[in-house]
């Protein structure tokens, strides 16, 4: 059995991001043939015991095929609002296509801030495992109605959203279907470049990559192959795997569910990491930023080690205890991120000192340590 064949084997629940040009028309607006082909894929894939959740883009161009548009707006209030009208009529196609394989289709609008509470990230969890259970597809997309990043900037913000769904419902397969077959090994308009088959790591060469795609400009819509990488980097670091495919290819998804050489394969870099770090490392985003020495450094990282005060020597942002906070080397690389046991201001003032000083300093000492190591999550 090849490589991918046993990863589509195991893979029992997938999570599918589906970018806005495998959705819609040259003009921009929903292609109702396309959007069936993915619903008839997922809901065999369905039907064949798995579990699927599906990320997908496409709302603003939806809006901009109802209302009639004759190309995607400029300013961020008309945005919103096609994003708005489109979402309906996005999840309403969804649906129709679905149910003509008896599925139904459950929207699931969700912002940051949603996922960096660590209790409405268990309650999406446990919303969309409920969905599951229903025989339902959760149809999962960013809430452009009240989040505006991805309407205001090219960064790719559903590709990270399909990470963080995988991350949050452990999934062992992130499928990223977009308009290119593959990362290339050059630029994808040169005849000589081809895909690369599998990517064993993510290191710089692999990013270097990126920089070849740049002259596929607007093909890749809000996203791009960096933030696909972003993307693959946050999901094969928790312990999954990621494929990154051309989701216009007729039963593409069918084909990676197969085992099949499709696209290209980002293979898992570690055993599976538990629900509450990948929450902490990868999902919650930091509110403060904590500097730390060589030697603390060193413990965190090879020795897996908590944070002691006398490892801190910088304290930057406003944070209450219990926050996630970012720990960096003096050069400013992160390391790793974790819930605080004291806030900003008590952090400063025990930075560098000993255990010992803390009760002469804060008046109490409820904690040794500053960062837990079991509240500790490393980053890459």
């Amino acid at each position: 059995m090849s490589l991918r064949e046993q990863i589509a084997a195991v893979a029992d629940t997938v999570v599918v991001k589906v970018g806005t040009r495998v959705l819609t028309d040259a003009r921009g607006a929903l292609d109702l043939d396309r959007v069936a082909a993915v619903a008839e894929q997922v809901a065999s894939a369905t039907d064949g015991g798995r579990r699927v959740a599906l990320v997908s883009s496409g709302a603003v161009g939806a809006g901009i095929g109802r209302l009639g548009l004759p190309q995607r707006p400029i300013d961020l209030a008309r945005l919103q609002a096609a994003a708005a009208i489109g979402q309906s009529r996005l999840i309403e196609v969804y649906n129709q296509a679905l149910e003509a394989h008896g599925h139904h289709a459950a929207q699931v609008l969700l912002t940051a801030d949603d996922l960096n509470d660590r209790r409405r990230y268990l309650n999406t969890r446990n919303t969309l495992l409920e969905l599951f259970r229903f025989g339902a597809v959760p149809i999962v997309n960013e809430n452009d109605t009240v989040r505006v990043d991805e309407l205001q900037r090219s960064v790719g913000d559903n590709d990270r959203l399909a990470a963080v769904v995988t991350n949050l419902l452990r999934a062992p397969l992130l499928v990223l279907l977009s308009d290119v077959d593959g990362l290339y090994d050059g630029d994808p308009d040169d005849a000589g470049s081809k895909v690369l088959p599998v990517v064993e790591s993510i290191n710089d060469d692999v990013l270097g990559l990126t920089r070849a795609t740049a002259a596929m400009g607007p093909r890749l819509s809000t996203g791009g192959m960096a933030s696909k990488l972003a993307a693959a980097q946050m999901a094969t670091g928790a312990g999954e795997n990621v494929v990154v495919a051309n989701g216009r290819r007729p039963g593409v998804l069918s084909d990676i569910l197969a085992g099949a050489d499709v696209g290209t394969l980002f293979v898992a870099q570690q055993a599976s990491v538990s629900s509450r770090k990948r929450w902490i490392g990868r999902t919650a985003q930091p509110v403060g930023r904590l500097t730390l020495d060589a030697g603390a450094a060193r413990a965190i990282t090879t020795g897996g080690n908590s944070l002691l005060p006398v490892g801190v020597v910088a304290v930057a942002g406003e944070f209450g205890k219990g926050d996630v906070v970012s720990l960096v080397t003096a050069g400013g690389d992160e390391l790793a991120r974790g819930l605080t046991n004291y806030d900003h201001k008590q952090v400063a003032a025990i930075r560098g000192r000993s255990t010992e000083d803390i009760p002469g300093i804060l008046g109490h000492r409820p904690y040794l340590e500053v960062v837990h190591r079991d509240n500790l999550a490393l980053v890459d």
